[in-house]
């Protein structure tokens, strides 16, 4: 709303009839030390191997590291990195106030065919700079990855723009399953499923493997792919996951289909169910 060069009105005038303050416009976010980066990424690689490590736990194991860190600023990286360990009373990934949750419809289900079930989850990517957030919707029989999207915020936006994508190249799913975050409360995702008549499941809090298969998607990813590049910017995070993805569902074996890629089982299972209602 304020013109650094506007031809009347000073940047402090229009600050003042804005009622904010000129140090408000002017402050530019400085974003995380290296030294913070880099724990970063040490607490990621260590939440792969012990999901169950919440933040006195992962603390220690830095202490044990060598790592002069106190449980303050780990509480708050792993807040930021949007990580949420096995316990039953967890402080991360809580729904936003007011945001309506739904129970977990999946517990006894047989899944057993593609679009079923679809499930999605955030998590955190390293970069030699800063860090990005990528969303992925799997369709959970196959273990195809539908649709990615990054962002550089946690705002619900790019959750649901991934959606509207996966719904408009696949069609909608009977069930979609995700955690409790905000941005799968937000009145954006869930108005989408429920136009498509999707119905909505959230894992229990503090359960990650409600959602175990997209789960291991990120290991996977983070282990075959992050890790083993220092990317400087976006679009280089974003070429590079591409690059894997289309390896995973196309070429990657996957022990669930007797090796055969998810790409594979996706398309085949969909033509075989059309041939038979096509029959029927």
């Amino acid at each position: 709303m304020i013109e650094r060069n506007h031809p009347v009105l000073s940047v402090g005038a229009q600050c003042r009839l804005l009622s904010i303050s000129r140090s408000s416009f002017y402050y530019a976010p400085q974003g995380e030390t290296e030294m913070n980066l880099a724990l970063m990424e040490l607490i990621d690689k260590q939440f792969l191997e012990t999901p169950f490590y919440g933040v006195q736990q992962m603390t220690w194991h830095l202490r044990n590291e060598s790592h002069a860190v106190n449980v303050k600023r780990v509480r708050r990286l792993m807040r930021l990195m949007r990580l949420m360990p096995i316990f039953q009373k967890p402080d991360t990934s809580r729904s936003a106030k007011g945001h309506k949750t739904y129970p977990y419809l999946l517990g006894g289900l047989r899944v057993d065919r593609p679009n079923q079930v679809w499930c999605a989850d955030i998590t955190y990517l390293p970069m030699r700079r800063g860090f990005l957030y990528l969303v992925a919707i799997m369709d959970r029989f196959t273990r195809k990855v539908l649709t990615w999207h990054i962002s550089i915020t946690l705002e619900a936006d790019f959750c649901a723009d991934a959606l509207k994508e996966a719904i408009h190249r696949f069609g909608s799913p009977e069930i979609m399953n995700t955690d409790q975050g905000s941005q799968f409360t937000s009145f954006a995702w869930t108005d989408r499923l429920k136009r498509v008549g999707t119905r909505i499941s959230m894992d229990g809090k503090g359960r990650c493997l409600d959602n175990i298969f997209i789960e291991r998607l990120w290991r996977s990813l983070k282990y075959e792919c992050v890790y083993l590049h220092a990317w400087e910017t976006g679009s280089q995070a974003k070429a590079g996951v591409g690059r894997w993805n289309t390896f995973y569902n196309h070429q990657r074996p996957h022990a669930a289909h007797g090796g055969q890629p998810p790409a594979v089982v996706y398309f085949t299972s969909i033509e075989t169910d059309q041939q038979v209602q096509a029959v029927a």
